[in-house]
């Protein structure tokens, strides 16, 4: 799918298939632009799933039915196939593909390789003073607070964007990255993949060039501004303070010219948090943080899904954008996918920011800005002291002169939280992903103004965060870490007996699920109340891939909160088994 700039596992197996054909895939995910790529899961017991021939076989015969050219071009770090259509062709003519391949009982699923475009909203300082989003009592994120306890030392952040234009306020702060673009026209850089995420320019020279109703624009710098308010390099006497000053950052190159597309934008995800990827070397430092400032339209496809769920799997907290449209997130992708941290954008008044996308989606809100009032002429900057001031450069097309301004956007909003789990991460270091997410929004603090649609858990508070996990032990609580075996076609519960607490479970149950399992969509997983009330927290979806490690909310404000509740875990289906490896509950 298409990724805008918005500001999203180890690599899951391929499973075991089920008996019967593959769900066809959301109707969000069927193509609406035209389409270069498909990307295709074939269940484990495929030939294609492990062979390049196989599957180089299968794609020509299948484009061939569907009267197009279909030929593998690679693998790609979750294990999919990606197969290229000859060039760019129309919607309805990459379906007629896509309908060879779910007609085929050995594929799990196969979408559009969309692309994904920059959101942050274009709007010069070298002062602190100017950096309200982080300081300010009435809607920064009490950030200096937290230095005290935590710089984010250790810790590596990965920008998953533009790639990076040299700036001394970022130099001294950022490791070895990669450049993921396959395409050498949208990379202009002269080739493919390589290990220089240099920012070449997202440019474009004329409306249409990048689609219908894309307009002409100059570079953004995009990854740039996201990396200085993670890290930029503080108190030395110049520019701006970053978040997580004493962290890393590796820039991962996935966007370029007309954005960037899900097969890399999967890559960079599974190299950038320790997973291997055909043909790219292992990443020696690999991120314990991905920041994903970009974004599209749609529901979260399952490469996205997939490729996140390993990467947390691995210990790496994912945060993403929730989009700049005005809309419901539940309606975008990344923002729309399980096991990231959701963030939508407020402005100096601690309302939402009037673009920012909203909804019961949404985990938390942090500083995005606004560069003009909702009434003001777009295109215009009239208010740029409201903004987020970060590093950027001059250059309209190609590089030019370092410098600092603000731009507004979810863009923006995202790398706050970022350099916040960096913080975490580094005065806690065996904090989880789920107990990252959780802190930050069990210690965020109301917006001081209103949030029309859902800001999630409200404002991200650094300071309250980081006292929260450096005084406290983490929880949870209540945990049972004796294995269950998940057999074919069985039912197995696991329990866990509360005692010592007073009155109803909370309205946010955080329920925890750690299942090792070869075929999550053949599963169903409920939390059985101690009165037998069930709540579905998983219900036959992801397909093919492997395991479920994910933190579920559940309002369970009408269970009195002492006795025993359980894991219920059914299989429905032969030749894929399994163990419940750990759960639990917080409260």
């Amino acid at each position: 799918m298409s990724v805008t700039l918005l500001a999203g596992t180890a690599t899951a197996s391929v499973a075991v298939a089920s008996e019967g054909p593959a769900a066809a895939p959301a109707a969000a995910l069927a193509p609406t632009a035209p389409v270069e790529n498909l990307i295709v899961g074939y269940k484990s017991s495929a030939t294609e799933a492990s062979s390049n021939t196989a599957a180089a076989d299968d794609a020509a015969a299948k484009g061939k039915k569907a009267g197009k050219k279909a030929k593998f071009d690679r693998r790609l770090g979750t294990g999919a196939a990606l197969v290229n259509l000859g060039g760019t062709v129309a919607p309805a003519e990459a379906a007629d593909v896509m309908a060879q391949f779910r007609a085929d009982p050995d594929v799990a699923y196969v979408e559009p390789d969309t692309r994904a475009y920059a959101t942050a909203v274009t709007p010069n300082d070298t002062e602190y003073a100017k950096q309200w989003d982080l300081f300010e009592s009435t809607a920064g994120m009490n950030v200096p607070a937290a230095w005290d306890k935590t710089t984010g030392s250790g810790v590596t952040v990965a920008v998953i964007d533009t790639g990076y234009v040299a700036h001394s306020d970022l130099a001294s702060n950022t490791v070895a990255g990669y450049d993921f673009i396959s395409s050498a026209t949208y990379a202009r850089d002269g080739g493919g993949r390589d290990s220089n995420p240099a920012d070449e320019g997202d440019w474009n020279a004329t409306d249409g060039e990048c689609g219908v109703g894309s307009k002409a624009s100059n570079s953004s710098w995009h990854g740039t501004h996201v990396a200085g308010t993670i890290a930029a390099a503080t108190n030395n006497s110049k520019g701006i303070a970053g978040i997580a000053y004493g962290a890393k950052v590796q820039h991962v190159r996935v966007l370029g010219k007309c954005g960037g597309s899900t097969s890399d934008i999967v890559d960079a995800i599974t190299w950038a948090s320790g997973g291997s990827v055909a043909g790219v070397p292992a990443n020696a430092t690999p991120a314990k943080v991905i920041n994903m400032s970009l974004g599209g339209p749609g529901a979260c496809g399952t490469s996205y899904q997939n490729a996140i769920n390993a990467a947390v799997a691995r210990g790496t907290t994912v945060v993403v954008a929730a989009g700049n449209s005005n809309a419901d997130a539940a309606g975008y992708s990344p923002a729309s996918c399980n096991n990231v941290i959701n963030v939508a954008a407020s402005n100096r008044a601690g309302d939402r920011s009037y673009y920012s996308n909203y909804g019961a989606i949404i985990d938390i809100a942090a500083p995005g800005g606004e560069t003009r009032r909702a009434t003001d002429t777009p295109g215009t900057v009239t208010t740029p002291e409201n903004a987020i001031l970060s590093t950027l450069n001059a250059g309209t097309t190609t590089p030019g002169a370092e410098i600092y301004k603000p731009y507004q956007g979810t863009s923006m909003a995202a790398p706050h939280v970022a350099g916040l789990a960096a913080l975490l991460k580094s005065a806690n270091s065996a904090l989880t992903p789920a107990q990252i997410e959780s802190a930050i929004k069990n210690n965020a603090r109301p917006l001081a103004g209103t949030c029309t649609g859902g800001c999630g858990a409200g404002l991200a508070d650094a300071a309250a965060t980081v006292a929260a996990v450096t005084s406290t032990p983490p929880t949870p609580a209540f945990e049972n870490t004796t294995d269950f075996a998940i057999g074919d076609n069985t039912t197995v519960e696991s329990p866990i007996t509360v005692t010592g607490k007073t009155g109803n479970a909370p309205s946010a149950l955080k329920v925890g699920v750690n299942i090792v399992h070869t075929y999550i969509g053949d599963l169903k997983v409920d939390l059985v109340a101690p009165d037998g009330s069930v709540y579905t927290l998983h219900n036959r979806s992801g397909g093919s891939a492997d395991n479920i490690n994910q933190v579920y909310t559940v309002n369970a404000s009408s269970e009195v909160a002492n006795g025993t509740w359980k894991l219920r875990v059914n299989d429905n289906a032969g030749g894929d088994t399994g163990r419940i490896d750990s759960w639990n509950l917080t409260f």
